[in-house]
């Protein structure tokens, strides 16, 4: 597997970083979607220092597995991720969501090195992914195809179209992600359409997926469902559901009722980052 020099940092220091790399940027404009950023860091930290192979000064290698944001306002999660990676240099955090910025403030691929799509109509990024995991196996390409989407995407005609073309194509190089963490811009995803914890695997199971669910603020669970996915035999594609709590790791914004887009006071950046400072695992 080819990853970022310093791979022996722990998983957890890992995750610590790129909370605070987000919460950072998210200082850069004194909002943002910082609730997903800091729920989803712990498997984003799996993703890329244990599960994907990659070259930081190549993201355009051909032999890397392609990780997918079908949820393109989950920007600053990714950009964090790819920062602490060596892929995107850190300086430019502080460009976020600025004009001529590489980090726009919804993921473009046109833009920014290592975002393989532009993801903001939720709902499309499964289907291109199935694409491209086709495109791979017909190339005779190894490489797996990552989709990370939302538990609010669970409820787009689309993202089931795409869930039952690859199980009819058998794409066993395909993993899809799903970040569960139960909040859309209109309240709680259990009141829309998804069903919520301990039912979601079952659905994918019917049709003709691996699928399984852990909590995904529990790093070692995570680490053992992407080894599972990634070293089952049968030719099948794969999915994670991963319950997250939004803002985990930084308790006052933990409490806040509406989570979905966080505004933040300028002292309260402060507050936070201190408190993720006094936490720092080895």
């Amino acid at each position: 597997m080819e990853h970022p020099a310093g791979s022996n940092v722990s998983l957890a220091r890992r995750a610590w970083s790129i909370r605070r790399l987000a919460l950072r940027m998210g200082e850069v404009q004194g909002q943002g979607y910082i609730g997903q950023a800091l729920g989803v860091a712990d498997v984003l930290a799996v993703s890329y220092f244990h599960a994907l192979r990659y070259r930081p000064g190549d993201p355009d290698w051909e032999g890397r597995d392609r990780f997918l944001l079908s949820i393109g306002h989950y920007a600053i999660a990714l950009y964090a991720a790819m920062v602490e990676a060596g892929i995107l240099p850190e300086d430019e955090i502080e460009t976020y969501g600025m004009d001529d910025s590489r980090l726009p403030m919804s993921g473009m691929a046109a833009y920014t090195p290592g975002m393989e799509i532009t993801g903001g109509s939720l709902g499309h990024g499964l289907g291109i992914a199935v694409g491209m995991a086709l495109g791979l196996k017909r190339k005779k390409n190894g490489a797996f195809v990552y989709n990370m989407l939302s538990d609010g995407e669970l409820g787009e005609g689309s993202t089931w179209e795409a869930v039952m073309g690859a199980a009819a194509w058998k794409l066993d190089n395909l993993i899809a992600i799903v970040d569960f963490n139960n909040q859309q811009a209109d309240g709680p995803t259990t009141e829309a359409l998804a069903t919520g914890p301990g039912t979601e695997a079952a659905k994918w199971q019917a049709f003709g997926w691996h699928a399984e669910e852990v909590d995904g603020n529990d790093i070692e669970a995570v680490v053992a469902a992407f080894d599972r996915a990634r070293n089952l035999t049968e030719p099948k594609p794969r999915a994670i559901i991963c319950n997250t709590k939004m803002c985990k790791g930084v308790p006052f914004l933990e409490d806040r009722e509406i989570t979905h887009f966080v505004r933040v006071e300028p002292e309260e950046w402060a507050k936070a980052l201190d408190h993720l400072d006094g936490e720092m695992p080895a």
